[in-house]
């Protein structure tokens, strides 16, 4: 970041907010409106900030770039190809890593130009880039708009299901430090959280209130193909408990008792079957997430990670043999270091303090309201309540899959991000039902004790 930045950056907010507030109306109501600016702006906070910390703090410590100043040097790159030439900035913008004699000047400066999910990143910066004239600061601020459009979506979908929620679902989605701070910025993780949201969105008007279908249709398409080229486990976590929420919905809308009984164990097969080859044709000779090669994709990155990392932030959950059998060993291990640790006395810098604050709270409501309903009667509330099962299942498959492949804090606080508000979200659903029993039961207590 330099002089530019200090100059543009509060021009280009004013835009940013102009638009905030114009399209505010259309997209709120009365209750939700309150919410609209906070949030944003945290969001743009959290830009603002990721940079300054990969500036000054990581730069203090030796690791003067990151990726996030690595996406915008090639961006840079692509967006001074189009200044210089509009043709030869195209050529860049569909290029493939393939090798070109009018591009060669700028991209032998990329070393990612050969890594198809970094260079999309890079792409799409620099699309942002010439009309924010190579500004760091600036081009994060509209990832971080980005991120917001689809945090949004995926609020607006719960309220439609939860509409007392507001508040709660706010804090879920909008308010936790590590998910606005990390995916705000310049990174892969706005894109995929936002892409993410608005994945949701689609998923839930198609299939399951089953209006907007056009707009929904084209919104799952671009963010799935989004997540798809970036990071594809997640879609790899939401496929099958998506599948599992359309049987379970048709599975509730039987009249019949018995036939709905009788269906259940259907459907919950059929989702396994069609989320398994769902699963198997999605990574279908995928390098890193090909399923048939996943355990042992898990045990190179976890090895790679937790000895690269010098900082005292590594954890060990178990030795990783390669095989899913040896992921599902390592499973509830894994849930536990993703959503309860680093646990306090783990910390080693501020960033974890930050993690490990988040981790007690995850852990204290977890308890607490498994403790206050009953695990039985809470585990029957979860499988009776689709969007409970979808949240939980979610949450579970991503916490084994980012827990055994991450093998330090650091990188555990960036991957885990996406499963954090659906979790908290589905822990507040569940206090919203436990509320709900006890006012009854105190209403049929005061009945009893004072009858008319």
């Amino acid at each position: 970041m330099d002089l530019k930045d200090l100059f543009l950056t509060p021009i280009y907010l004013i835009l940013i907010y102009g638009m905030a507030y114009w399209i505010r109306p259309k997209v709120t109501t009365n209750v939700t409106r309150k919410y609209f600016i906070p949030a944003l702006t945290l969001k743009l906070i959290g830009a603002i900030t990721l940079g300054l910390i990969y500036q000054f703090y990581y730069g203090s410590l030796g690791n003067p770039a990151g990726d996030t100043f690595n996406y915008f040097w090639h961006s840079k790159q692509i967006t001074q190809a189009f200044y210089d030439s509009p043709k030869i900035g195209l050529k860049l913008l569909f290029s493939h890593g393939e090798y070109d004699s009018d591009t060669y000047r700028y991209t032998i400066w990329m070393f990612w130009y050969k890594a198809p999910t970094e260079f999309l990143i890079a792409k799409i910066a620099s699309v942002i880039g010439i009309f924010a004239l190579n500004t760091y600061t600036v081009i994060a601020l509209f990832f971080a708009f980005i991120s917001f459009s689809g945090f949004w979506a995926l609020y607006i979908a719960f309220l439609e299901l939860y509409p007392k929620l507001t508040k709660e679902f706010a804090i879920a989605i909008f308010f936790l430090p590590s998910v606005f701070f990390w995916g705000s910025g310049l990174m892969k993780d706005s894109l995929t959280l936002g892409g993410l949201g608005w994945v949701f969105f689609g998923f839930y008007n198609i299939f399951i209130a089953k209006k907007q279908i056009f707009w929904s249709i084209v919104a799952l398409i671009i963010a799935g193909y989004l997540i798809l080229t970036v990071k594809i486990y997640i879609l790899l976590s939401f496929i099958p408990p998506a599948l599992f929420w359309i049987f379970n919905e048709n599975n509730r809308r039987i009249k019949s008792h018995t036939i709905r009984l009788i269906a259940k164990p259907v459907f919950i097969g059929l989702g396994g079957i069609v989320s398994y080859f769902g699963a198997l044709n999605i990574t279908a000779g995928d390098e890193k997430y090909d399923i048939e090669k996943l355990g042992e994709r898990s045990k190179i990155t976890q090895v790679y990670l937790s000895e690269y990392v010098t900082s005292g932030s590594a954890y060990n959950i178990g030795e990783l043999d390669g095989t899913i059998g040896g992921m599902l060993k390592l499973a509830p291990a894994a849930v536990n270091v993703t959503l309860f640790r680093p646990y306090l006395w783990e910390v080693r810098n501020p960033v974890m303090l930050l993690s490990a604050l988040e981790a007690v709270f995850f852990m204290y409501l977890t308890v607490y309201l498994f403790y206050q309903t009953g695990i039985l009667k809470s585990l029957k509330l979860i499988g009776n309540t689709p969007i409970l099962l979808f949240c939980f299942i979610f949450s579970i498959i991503f916490a084994i899959g980012v827990g055994t492949s991450s093998g330090n804090f650091g990188t555990l606080v960036r991957y885990k991000i996406p499963l954090m508000p659906f979790y908290l979200s589905a822990l507040y659903i569940m206090r919203s039902y436990a509320q709900t029993a006890k006012k009854q039961k105190k209403l049929i207590a005061r009945a009893i004790s004072h009858p008319a």
